[in-house]
């Protein structure tokens, strides 16, 4: 007789979200983009985190006013946008599995009630539902766009908190990079010309310390060149400000595109 305690009952209800939504699927230039942290949704079994929706609402529970730039972006670029459905503190797609923040206890000094004392089944369960589907998607939509264009970019966007651990970030932009600069080079290079902008190198973040997993994990595919963006989130607080930063950086990803020779509708 099989052990029913056993078995772990899913994560994910039959009419809940799914992991992963797709958008502008028909986009045909070279371009694939992805928003890891676009959402602070969280799986009805997981009861919240244990978390208000107030703290939810905040850069804690996702990147603030990413997955309206993403999409605005993917429109000027004609691309294709792959949107995360739950929110980074359930499981972050941008790290890989095990890292210490992969599942966070904390985040900006604000405790994660339900991150706390899990199994490695709950750990597990996060991983297969949400983080696999994701980046199983992501996988494909490369090998699809890959079909039609022999050089293919991959753009990671994310927002950041003009404050972090009670220190002010100054920078209005930042463009990550881990390996390859085939188009994290050009972009700072051409942002830098842009009068009042502070553009930060590995800003806040330094994608070396596996912190862009999302872009790292396709690091080497032939004919693909990735970056990973991100713009301070009291920056993008009105659709103004977004259509502002979408065209400013659809512009500047067009040249460095192109540089590269990936194309793009601008």
């Amino acid at each position: 007789m099989t052990d029913q305690s056993s078995k772990a009952s899913p994560l994910l209800g039959p009419d809940e979200r799914p992991p992963y939504s797709r958008y502008n699927p028909d986009g045909e230039s070279g371009v694939v983009l992805v928003c890891d942290h676009a959402r602070n949704a969280v799986p009805r079994s997981l009861a919240g985190l244990g978390l208000s929706s107030e703290v939810l609402k905040t850069h804690v529970g996702l990147d603030i006013g990413c997955e309206s730039l993403s999409k605005q972006i993917a429109d000027r670029l004609d691309g294709i946008l792959v949107i995360a459905g739950f929110s980074r503190l359930v499981v972050d797609l941008n790290r890989p599995p095990g890292h210490p923040t992969s599942i966070p206890a904390q985040s900006d000094g604000v405790e994660i009630p339900g991150n706390r004392s899990l199994t490695e089944r709950d750990r597990q369960r996060r991983i297969d539902e949400i983080f696999t589907p994701y980046h199983e998607a992501v996988a494909a939509e490369l090998e699809q766009v890959s079909r039609r264009h022999t050089r293919v970019a991959l753009v990671s966007i994310h927002s950041f908190t003009p404050r972090m651990g009670g220190e002010a970030r100054p920078w209005h932009i930042g463009i990550l990079w881990s390996r390859d600069q085939r188009l994290s080079a050009p972009l700072l290079e051409s942002l830098r010309r842009e009068p009042d902008l502070c553009v930060g190198d590995n800003q806040p973040y330094d994608a070396r310390d596996n912190l862009g997993y999302t872009v790292d994990a396709y690091d080497g595919r032939e004919g693909l060149a990735q970056v990973m963006i991100e713009v301070r989130q009291d920056l993008l607080i009105t659709s103004e400000d977004v259509s502002r930063w979408a065209d400013l950086l659809a512009g500047h990803l067009a040249q460095a595109l192109d540089r590269w020779g990936v194309s793009v509708r601008s």
